[in-house]
């Protein structure tokens, strides 16, 4: 089937930019951390729920060690370590700006699987990566006095510490995007991209569990149970993005390059500017539509 790969990939950026929205609510409801532990769980009832009704287990004890390993540690740098630098920048940050940075994924994933994995990528690839960048920088370094103060419309404040979070962030999911592919190639082809999912939600659940029995900072998750709204925002987002749009996104790399597939997912930030301006009522100047606009122009010569 011709653009199959395409067409998964797309479907990923329709199911992040509506969890992404979620999520960001939940997290101002409640802070990040909590929202994090919570979707993990509700994603991996899902995932359980799944799998026992295809295959009657309860995970997919099928995969060879080797997939366990590599996909349990692109659990831990993504989901872990990458997810709570990214619901930060939700927070610090607002979900189109953090979402800009993270288009900055695609040309990391690149550099990272024609590193690690061999793929190449033409000098015009290379361009669209340079493109990409200088986009997403022009609206990262967007000055409040662009805002047209008539209109009384929110503008987003650019902090260093939410930009470095955010940062975190992308090189967190490049790099559990890298590591979840190696992890799915067997020689006998890809492994399910649901079950594979799984199992780096599995790994990140038990970093979760660890780091906030280490902290004791169970209470603010039983904080965060008691908040109806946070919940329900979470258990919704968890839904549409850790069980469907990141297995989504796992399938969509066996047909496409990492990098490729990642500047798929650099279309986000142009999906999520309608809900930045009719949701949280933020101000999105012109400078921050045509940076928007040149990142994504250099995804189209990524794939061309």
């Amino acid at each position: 089937m011709p653009f199959i790969g395409e067409a998964i990939a797309l479907t990923t950026v329709l199911c992040w930019t509506f969890s992404v929205q979620f999520f960001a609510a939940a997290s101002k409801e409640v802070g990040a951390t909590p929202v994090n532990i919570i979707r993990l769980f509700v994603a991996l009832l899902l995932f359980t729920a799944l799998l026992l009704f295809r295959q009657g287990a309860l995970f997919p004890v099928d995969f060879p060690l080797r997939a366990w390993f590599m996909l349990s540690l692109s659990g831990v740098i993504g989901f872990f370590i990458g997810d709570i630098f990214l619901f930060k920048a939700l927070v610090e940050l607002g979900p189109r700006i953090t979402m800009l940075i993270q288009s900055l994924a695609a040309p990391t994933a690149a550099v990272f699987g024609w590193s690690f994995l061999h793929e190449s990528y033409n000098q015009q690839q290379w361009l669209g990566m340079a493109v990409t960048l200088a986009g997403v920088c022009a609206v990262i370094l967007e000055k409040s006095r662009d805002a047209a103060p008539a209109r009384k419309l929110q503008v987003a404040r650019v902090s260093f510490r939410g930009v470095a979070f955010a940062f975190a962030a992308m090189l967190g999911q490049a790099g559990g995007l890298l590591l979840s592919k190696s992890g799915m190639q067997t020689d006998a082809g890809y492994l399910d991209a649901f079950s594979a999912t799984q199992i780096r939600a599995l790994a990140a659940f038990c970093c979760f569990v660890l780091y906030f029995t280490v902290t004791g900072r169970w209470q603010n998750v039983g904080a965060a149970l008691t908040n109806r709204k946070a919940v329900a925002f979470t258990a919704i987002g968890a839904a549409i993005g850790p069980f469907i749009g990141v297995s989504m996104s796992l399938m969509a790399l066996h047909y496409l390059p990492t990098g490729v597939a990642s500047t798929f997912f650099s279309l986000i930030p142009i999906c999520i500017i309608p809900f930045s301006i009719y949701l949280q009522k933020e101000h999105v100047s012109l400078r921050a539509i045509a940076g928007a606009v040149v990142a994504v122009f250099g995804v189209y010569l990524l794939m061309v």
